[in-house]
């Protein structure tokens, strides 16, 4: 899956010389959390997240005394080294991203202009899509030995009953002699699945069904 797939197009942005007060209220109005500032040709400059604001807030009990600090433009707050993707990257490529630089946040860039965003939430929604979570099912962990054409091998044991698989994600095991399959399975009663796959040899992680053999 692409980003393109997954980005939000309706972006709302500031400008460098938009104040505090602008971007509380959009804040609140739009209830977002990640403000891109941008120049006339929608380039991005720097970006501004609910947090920054709060922490350059004044307190609630002396924001009277300080109400010039709230017509600071924005462009004092903005963090201007941005990282940036492009529509045609890859999800599980800026997944990374988020990880290895601790972000909140992806504007998607093409020819150096803003065209979308990705958050935290898009991701993690994008998971359970992918994974078949928000589906009524059963998940069903399988450790096998680390050769090629085992996934194959335990697929085969799924459609010999006719089952249909949601999705299938690959782990490493801590031992490298071994991954882990994990199946997400359009059934809620997987007591026959399991049986049969330990019965071809596999040892089933999860679920661990009390009186089904070993």
């Amino acid at each position: 899956m692409i980003v393109e797939q997954i980005m939000k197009t309706n972006i709302f942005t500031l400008h460098p010389n938009s104040t505090i007060t602008d971007a509380i209220n959009l804040v609140k109005q739009k209830r977002i959390r990640h403000i891109p500032i941008v120049d006339e040709e929608q380039r991005i400059l720097g970006i501004v997240t609910d947090r920054d604001i709060r922490d350059a807030s004044p307190s609630i009990f002396h924001a009277h005394e300080h109400l010039e600090d709230f017509e600071k433009p924005i462009s004092t707050l903005m963090k201007t080294d941005v990282i940036t993707g492009h529509p045609l990257d890859f999800v599980e490529e800026i997944a990374a991203l988020f990880y290895e630089h601790r972000i909140s946040c992806l504007p998607i860039e093409t020819d150096g202009k803003l065209v979308g965003m990705v958050t935290e939430t898009d991701l993690l929604y994008t998971l359970v899509q992918l994974t078949g979570a928000h589906q009524p099912g059963s998940q069903i962990e399988v450790k096998v030995p680390n050769y090629s054409g085992m996934l194959s091998e335990v697929a085969a044991v799924f459609a010999k009953r006719n089952m249909n698989i949601s999705s299938v994600l690959v782990y490493p095991d801590s031992d490298e002699r071994y991954k882990i399959l994990v199946f997400r399975i359009q059934t809620m009663n997987p007591t026959g699945i399991i049986a049969d796959l330990k019965n071809a040899g596999y040892a089933v992680l999860w679920p661990n069904l009390p009186g089904v053999s070993s």
